[in-house]
């Protein structure tokens, strides 16, 4: 009977090892998240196991009528156990180090690791500390990200409402901006630190590293309305889409085993995610017409000539940005092609001060 019931936990972990990881993008960044020492991430053992709790979370089970009507669906194999890892490197201690409470192989320097299962707590001394501590940071930085974002989501919404006060909106439209600034600061500052010394060639170097992300881009977005006194509810279409993106992903990722997501949010998620390229297009052409308004907010009272200025720089930025230029190139190709022919037939005095304009944008 012992036999019959390892079976198909060996089946399952037959399968996690031949699964192709190397083809899978999402394996690439999963491991990328990690944070482990080098020498631990250079062990087979150490990537075996985080490989096996990948096939736990993200792998799809093949079926037949998923694979007809819900292809992006995500079905997760949560049978297949997973063991805590060993200090020693070896696969066998591995397999045993969940079933004992404490080895006698272990060094006087590792210190045992407590962890709570159900209403239970036990001593997994075959984990070091040093190893699991990285993990939990890379779940809080994910977690923070998620709750920034789903609040920004938030407040963007009532910004957006119609029927909401306009004492509100006002306060709700900066609350997103700022939201979405200290977002994108924390992402740059997770993934890029701080500049090595505060002098000027080191503040150039750090910079050249980050001009061309999309956070450093969001982040100057954000802070050039939040600046000013100008209110444009049509600038938070790229907030809003940039906040749904992230937790949709979010979500998809961490509650894909829940029967409340199942039920209620994983038709959203899931079509939030096949349709990125839509809402990418819908943010270029947004950030796009908002450069434009801009440009006529210049001719009312509320004009503000620098923040026009460094608006259009920011465009500059994103036409250039490998991030963002795709769709930034083919929207303003898009106006081009209308635009060029009145101009021509009606203006062709335009003509001279736009192809000035060009070379300077193209630059």
């Amino acid at each position: 009977m012992g036999e019959e019931k390892e079976d198909p936990q060996k089946i399952k972990r037959i399968a996690a090892a031949a699964y192709d990881y190397e083809n899978d993008p999402r394996w690439a960044d999963y491991w990328s998240n990690i944070l482990i020492p080098p020498h631990m991430a250079s062990r087979a053992d150490v990537v075996d196991h985080f490989k096996r709790k990948f096939y736990q979370r993200y792998i799809v089970r093949p079926s037949p009528f998923l694979d007809l009507y819900l292809p992006l669906l995500l079905l997760v194999d949560p049978d297949l156990v997973v063991e805590a890892m060993s200090s020693t490197g070896s696969s066998q201690s591995t397999k045993s180090a969940s079933g004992s409470s404490s080895s006698p192989s272990r060094s006087s320097n590792e210190q045992p690791r407590q962890r709570s299962t159900g209403s239970t707590t036990t001593n997994s001394g075959a984990t070091p500390t040093a190893t699991q501590n990285p993990t939990s940071v890379r779940w809080d930085r994910q977690t923070i990200q998620f709750s920034v974002n789903a609040w920004v989501f938030v407040v963007a919404v009532l910004a957006i409402f119609p029927i909401v006060p306009r004492s509100l909106s006002n306060r709700a439209y900066r609350l997103a901006f700022m939201g979405t600034a200290c977002s994108s600061l924390y992402s740059l500052y997770m993934q890029y630190g701080r500049p090595r010394a505060w002098n000027l060639q080191a503040l150039q170097v750090y910079l050249q590293s980050i001009i061309a992300t999309k956070d450093f881009i969001y982040f100057i977005y954000c802070l050039t309305f939040v600046t000013s006194n100008l209110c444009l509810t049509f600038a938070l279409i790229p907030i809003l889409c940039r906040a749904l993106l992230n937790v949709a992903k979010f979500l998809r990722r961490n509650f894909n085993s829940s029967s409340l997501y199942r039920r209620y949010l994983e038709d959203p998620c899931v079509w939030v995610e096949s349709n990125t390229t839509t809402l990418s297009i819908l943010s270029s052409h947004a950030e796009i017409g908002v450069g434009f308004l801009l440009v006529l907010s210049l001719f009312s009272w509320q004009r503000n000539i620098i923040q026009t200025f460094m608006y259009w720089q920011l465009l500059k930025l994103m036409y250039h940005a490998p991030v963002t230029a795709g769709y930034h190139q083919s929207g303003w190709a898009k106006i081009g092609r209308s635009v060029n022919p009145l101009v021509s037939r009606y203006c062709p005095f335009l003509q001279g001060p736009i192809s000035a304009v060009q070379k300077w944008w193209l630059r």
